[in-house]
């Protein structure tokens, strides 16, 4: 697949919480880091995510905001 976003991270997916509408899928991408995505409920069904699974974080943002 081709994807126009350039932010790719690839990564392990730690756990998955899914509740009746969303999800949140916790991503460790290494050195330490971990990123929180959340989905739909659905999304997390159809791809069959869990603990373990091999995935890519993939960000599209048209902003970034930095704080100090």
């Amino acid at each position: 697949m081709k994807l126009s976003a350039r932010n790719q991270l690839k990564g392990t997916v730690t756990s998955v919480e899914t509740g009746p509408v969303s999800a949140k899928v916790k991503i460790d991408i290494g050195g330490g880091n971990v990123i929180t995505s959340t989905v739909t409920s659905e999304t997390v069904e159809e791809l069959g995510l869990k603990a373990g699974d091999a995935v890519v974080a993939i960000i599209k943002a048209s902003e970034v905001i930095i704080g100090k």
